[in-house]
């Protein structure tokens, strides 16, 4: 089990249509990461706890839905902290800084937030599936001026136990790269890293827990479009207009099989997301 990537089959978000999901850049001790998150106040982004426990100093998020096609534009549109010195390291002590995520210069340039993570403080890390709690949030520095998701009502998920789960259908959105034959070498389905793009699809339900729903991401299974992988980690799931949780884990490492969903319409996640809308400050596991 591993943390989630990329969709596999989707659509690229070209109309902009999920204009509150964006895209999160952060520092943890071993490196920079990237991670998928959904609006859902002015000033608070939800995305997993596996994107925010641990992140060094402040986190960069944009809402742009198109962050690079070519390894050029991702040098040059993606951020890196004054003390990270390139690709070699990718490492950095102190985070970002306003200097770092300057405001767009020109037209069709990068927007970018700057904010400070947060961790549900009952994330276990992988280590308790009963006691999941991967959600996490980024308190941005300033508002933002867009349309928030709505967190679906508490329990909301428990009206979809199987079997109806099996004909239930979640959206997911994220900016996970896309699975694709490699260029070379053996012509088997390969996470590629390159472009960066909001995607969105749908997944039919596997399994419901009280605290993940598993969701079926072959983009060949003909009841929906595809899953998610690595990337995607932190997007957002949507039914019935509603955030029902953010996306948490693989099972693959082609991400053809089972992702799991952190439900955020559980009480003890939903109520520490209230808090962090309420006064933004809620506390952290990093605290």
């Amino acid at each position: 089990m591993t943390p989630s990537a990329a969709i596999t089959g989707g659509t690229e978000d070209t109309a902009n249509t999920y204009s509150n999901v964006g895209m999160l850049v952060f520092y943890q001790p071993d490196g920079r990461f990237r991670c998928s998150g959904t609006l859902i106040s002015p000033r608070v982004f939800l995305t997993a706890a596996h994107c925010t426990f641990n992140d060094i100093g402040k986190v960069a998020v944009t809402f742009d839905p198109e962050v690079a096609r070519t390894a050029e534009e991702s040098a040059r549109n993606i951020p890196r902290a004054a003390d990270d010195s390139g690709p070699a390291d990718a490492v950095s002590e102190t985070g970002f800084a306003a200097s770092d995520v300057t405001g767009p210069k020109y037209q069709g340039d990068l927007d970018w937030h700057l904010g400070s993570a947060r961790t549900h403080p009952q994330y276990s890390d992988f280590t308790d599936m009963a006691n999941w709690n991967d959600t996490g949030v980024v308190i941005l520095d300033e508002p933002v001026d867009l349309p928030v998701a709505q967190l679906a009502p508490a329990n909301y998920l428990d009206r979809f136990a199987q079997p109806r789960l099996n004909s239930t259908e979640i959206l997911a959105v994220g900016y996970g790269t896309e699975v694709r034959q490699a260029p070379s070498g053996p012509q088997k389905p390969t996470p590629m890293g390159l472009p960066v793009v909001r995607r969105y699809t749908t997944e039919i339900g596997q399994k419901l827990t009280p605290q993940v729903l598993q969701l079926n991401g072959n983009e060949h299974d003909n009841r929906a479009g595809g899953g998610t992988c690595f990337g995607d980690s932190g997007g957002p799931s949507f039914h019935g207009g509603y955030v029902v949780g953010d996306t948490s884990y693989g099972y693959t490492d082609n991400c053809r099989y089972l992702g799991g969903i952190q439900r955020v319409d559980a009480p003890v996640v939903r109520n520490w997301l209230l808090d962090c809308m309420a006064d933004l400050a809620c506390a952290s596991k990093d605290d």
